[in-house]
C-alpha cells in the first residue's frame, strides 16, 4: 500500500525510539490522527503490547525491536516498514540516549555509545528513508535534539555537542531535500516530565519550574503537537528550522 503527503490518506510514519518517554507520547498522537505508526526499540514495553493488542490500531500499527545504533538492523527495520506499507510519509528522528558526566571524567565507552546512537545511527536510518521519500517525491522529517544542543548544560557536554550536529544535520539536509519537496526540521524539548528529568532532584525540577515563563515541566504532548504542526501538507514551506518548545525557558 502507497500513499503520499496530501493525498488524504492516512500518513505512514517512522518514530524512532517510540516504546516510552516521549516517543511513546509521539506514536500515540499519530495513531489517534488516524496514521499507520512504526517503531522500535530494543525491547518491547507495556506501551507496545498494549498498541499491538488495541483493535482500533489493527493494521495501523508495527512494531520491531532492533537497536539502530546497529546498521543492519536498522536498516532491516526501515525495508519492513516499506515492505508491509510502502511509501513513508514521515520520519521522527527521536531515539536518543544520554550519559551524565563531566568530560574530564568521560569514558570513550560513553562517549561512542552517546554520538553512535544520537547522530551516527539517526544519520544512517534517515537515508534509507530518504531514499524512499525521494521515490515519491514527498515527506517530512523531523529530528528531535534538545535546548542542551542550543545554551550547553554542565555535565552534557557529549550529549549537547550530538544534539547541536543533529540541528546543522536538520538545516543542510532541508537544502538538499527541499526541491523535491521533502521538509526537514528539528524540535527542541526543554524539560519534560520524561527522561529528560532524570537524575534530578525535587529541588532542581522546582527551580527548573520557577525560571520557566509557562510555570511547569513540559509533557509529551507538548512535543507531539509541535511535531504535528511540523508535518501538515499545508507547511511545505516551513523547514531548515529549529523550534524550541520549552515554556520559554530559554528566551
Amino acid at each position: 500500500m502507497t500513499t503520499s503527503i496530501g493525498s488524504g490518506s492516512p500518513r505512514t510514519v517512522i518514530v524512532t525510539g517510540g516504546s516510552r518517554g516521549l516517543g511513546a507520547g509521539i506514536v500515540q498522537s499519530f495513531l489517534d490522527s488516524g496514521d499507520r505508526v512504526a517503531t522500535c526499540s530494543r525491547s518491547e514495553t507495556q506501551a507496545v503490547k498494549e498498541w499491538e493488542t488495541n483493535p482500533d490500531y489493527a493494521g495501523r500499527f508495527l512494531f520491531r525491536a532492533a537497536d539502530i545504533a546497529d546498521r543492519e538492523q536498522s536498516t532491516q527495520f526501515v525495508q519492513a516498514v516499506i515492505d508491509e506499507w510502502g511509501a513513508i510519509d514521515v520520519l521522527v528522528n527521536n531515539a536518543g540516549v544520554a550519559r551524565d558526566g563531566i568530560l574530564a571524567l568521560f569514558t570513550d565507552e560513553d562517549s561512542d555509545t552517546v554520538i553512535d546512537l544520537n547522530l551516527k545511527a539517526t544519520i544512517h536510518l534517515t537515508r534509507q528513508v530518504v531514499r524512499n521519500m525521494l521515490a515519491h517525491r514527498s515527506g517530512r522529517i523531523v529530528n528531535i535534539s534538545s535546548i542542551v544542543g542550543l545554551t550547553g548544560y554542565r555535565g552534557l557536554t557529549v550529549y549537547g555537542a550530538t544534539k547541536a550536529a543533529l540541528d546543522g544535520f536538520t538545516r543542510a539536509l532541508a537544502r538538499e531535500l527541499g526541491s523535491r519537496k521533502i521538509t526537514v526540521n528539528s524540535v527542541a524539548p526543554g524539560y519534560l516530565k520524561t527522561e529528560m528529568s532524570h537524575g534530578l532532584d525535587e529541588a532542581q525540577l522546582d527551580q527548573i519550574v520557577r525560571r520557566t515563563p509557562a510555570g511547569r515541566l513540559g509533557d509529551p504532548d507538548d512535543i507531539a503537537r509541535a511535531i504535528q504542526f511540523l508535518v501538515d501538507e499545508r507547511n511545505d514551506w516551513l523547514t531548515g528550522q529549529v523550534l524550541v518548545v520549552d515554556g520559554g525557558l530559554t528566551c
